[in-house]
């Protein structure tokens, strides 16, 4: 295990997304927007009414993928969480129907359905970076002095 910290957080964000908003493509847009290299997102609720991930289906290697679609589905908007490194988000999602929960890799295509309400809290002077192993496994890094 590496952990990496810092006492020095930046601005606090907090978002609004509105009817036919996408997800994914909107924080892309605002990290680009407000220059943000590290962050990291600690909230987001609302409803979506298209949804898309993706998950693991293996413990072996290499590790395999489900995609999931949903089209035209009403869902509430438990979560989003994640860090954002070298301004690109990794980030999970969580959702519920009428029924049960479901929850991935946050991708492209979840659009809002009424309202999202997203906080970012940027992270200074950390550095952030994700580099691939030897069995291309991306693993969070930083250009500071690592704790173990």
């Amino acid at each position: 295990m590496e952990y990496f910290s810092t006492e020095k957080t930046g601005r606090t964000f907090v978002l609004r997304l509105d009817s036919g908003d996408y997800l994914l493509e909107s924080i892309e847009s605002f990290v680009k927007k407000e220059n943000i290299r590290d962050a990291v997102v600690v909230s987001a609720i609302g409803t979506l009414d298209e949804y898309r991930v993706h998950w693991v289906t293996t413990t072996g290697f290499p590790p395999k993928n489900r995609l999931e679609h949903w089209k035209d589905k009403p869902l509430e908007l438990a979560s989003v969480g994640g860090i954002i490194a070298n301004g690109e988000p990794h980030l999970h999602i969580v959702v519920s129907d009428s029924e049960k929960a479901y929850c991935g890799h946050l991708e492209k295509g979840c659009r809002v359905l009424y309202l999202a309400e997203i906080v970012i809290i940027e992270l200074k002077s950390l550095h952030l970076s994700r580099e691939y192993d030897e069995r291309h496994i991306p693993r969070l890094t930083s250009r500071q002095q690592a704790s173990r």
